[in-house]
């Protein structure tokens, strides 16, 4: 998953480094040993994310304190939130980018879908600056909105570093450079809902949204040919909504209760995990 904890060793090498101020004056592996080993610093991560458990617990577990589990989740969440999301039949790429997934897409000729999420967070305290940025116009609650791509099959490509919940769906699309994405790969053609109505009056033929609603006085026939095409429009999309169905499979993303800075890396990591489950099958 992380080639051996190699990364894992790297950073942990990089801080020693810049605490000494220089290089290692003792040879390669003396001094103390990690109570945890990478192996289960990783499963350790690996169950706080998919069940939500206490760190506490955890170290229970563990048989280590509380304060070495924190650490432990702490550096591997960063490097699962490095690694992106896999590719299948492609055991080699790793899509971390918006630019990366449109050249993909265009490349192998792979149908995108997109779509965002929301994931309800805890109220800032009061006084505290921006407090309303958090209240979502939709669920009424203080939320934090992922913007999410996958492809025909459901499987994720890639997640956005996540935005406070009152901002729009195509505003935070937009912010994350969607428009040069569509500007550079003119044959990339994504499938959106109603939300991202400015994204297909930005880019026609490219960015696809639902029909409009005809004129009540139209025929009958239209209104019929219009809810077809809606329906048409539904089955591609509708698995986009599989995916931000897999990722609310993972506690942690049905309500986050822990701090919002890093929220980000978490749900970016549990994309990637997703995303190597997902491009096996």
């Amino acid at each position: 998953m992380l080639v051996g904890g190699d990364p894992w060793r790297a950073a942990v090498e990089g801080r020693r480094h810049q605490t000494r101020g220089g290089a290692r004056r003792r040879a390669a592996g003396a001094g103390a040993r990690h109570q945890l080993v990478f192996v289960d610093r990783l499963v350790a991560t690996l169950i706080h994310r998919r069940h939500d458990l206490p760190h506490s617990l955890l170290a229970l577990l563990f048989d280590v304190d509380r304060s070495t589990v924190t650490r432990a989740i702490g550096e591997i969440r960063g490097l699962l939130a490095e690694r992106g999301c896999a590719v299948s039949d492609r055991p080699g790429l790793r899509l971390r980018t918006l630019t990366d997934v449109f050249a993909y897409a265009q490349a192998e000729g792979v149908e995108l879908r997109l779509d965002a999420t929301e994931v309800q967070v805890r109220r800032p305290l009061a006084g505290r600056g921006g407090r309303r940025a958090f209240v979502s116009g939709k669920k009424k609650q203080n939320t934090m909105k992922a913007t999410v791509i996958a492809d025909s099959q459901g499987r994720t490509l890639w997640t956005d570093a996540l935005r406070a919940g009152r901002k729009h769906d195509a505003t935070a699309a937009r912010n994350e450079g969607i428009g040069v994405c569509f500007q550079h790969f003119p044959d990339v053609e994504v499938p959106l809902d109603d939300g991202y109505l400015g994204l297909r009056r930005d880019h026609p033929g490219q960015a696809i949204t639902p029909p409009r609603k005809p004129n009540k006085i139209a025929l009958p026939h239209v209104h019929a040919a219009r809810e077809e095409a809606r329906h048409r429009h539904s089955s591609k999309r509708i698995t986009v909504e599989h995916a931000l169905a897999d990722h609310k499979r993972w506690k942690q993303l049905t309500r986050w209760t822990h701090r919002r800075e890093i929220l980000p890396d978490t749900y970016r990591a549990i994309a990637g995990l997703v995303s190597d489950r997902t491009g096996n099958t």
